[in-house]
């Protein structure tokens, strides 16, 4: 009997308003000469995802400039002012049918490797798709979270501000902690001096 290979599509989420590091979006900012946001895309591309859907919302123009040529599926989700919660959501609505699973990256981390992606994906496969699978390295646990279609519908009923980090704790019999090559799952932007930190290691 042939086992069908699993179905991981992977969404970027890129709607927030950069407030901690206003007036500049962040997802914008140059590293080794490219925008954030598309190091993050080009690593989700390289993953072996099924498809890649990047959900915009703040300055949607600039970001999709900045994905210009990218082979990646943009949404717009106009409610990004009411939280991660929305934007999350407006790409699980893009998602094409038959996915397995799906990738959660966080458009704010620019060192994230795509292989650790492969490795969360190879991971999840075997887990008969019911598994969470997180990234971790020293006993921390990081992003992105690969997850399972069955916990779709509660991602759904998500509310504000808040990502599905609060399901991790629901289902964490599932959870299924795949070791990261490098600590780039804990590095993410969120201010000027967390940017510039990020530009002198180059």
């Amino acid at each position: 009997m042939m086992v069908r290979t699993l179905k991981v599509a992977a969404i970027v989420l890129a709607a927030g308003r950069s407030l901690r590091m206003a007036p500049r979006n962040k997802l914008l900012e140059l590293v080794d000469g490219k925008p954030v946001i598309a190091h993050v895309v080009n690593a989700a591309l390289r993953s072996g995802a099924e498809t890649v859907i990047v959900v915009t919302g703040f300055e949607a123009p600039r970001l999709e400039e900045a994905m210009r040529g990218l082979n990646v599926t943009i949404v717009h989700n106009a409610y990004y002012e009411q939280g991660l919660s929305a934007t999350l959501q407006t790409g699980l609505e893009a998602l094409p049918p038959n996915i397995d699973g799906v990738l959660i990256l966080l458009g704010d981390m620019p060192e994230i490797e795509s292989k650790d992606l492969k490795t969360l994906i190879a991971a999840f496969t075997a887990t008969d798709r019911q598994g969470i699978c997180v990234p971790a390295r020293h006993g921390r646990r990081g992003n992105p979270v690969l997850w399972g279609a069955s916990y779709f519908a509660e991602m759904m009923a998500l509310s504000g501000d808040e990502g599905a980090k609060q399901l991790l704790a629901r289902h964490a019999e599932k959870v299924v902690e795949v070791p990261a090559s490098s600590d780039s799952i804990f590095v993410d932007v969120d201010t000027a001096s967390d940017m510039e930190r990020l530009q002198t290691k180059r």
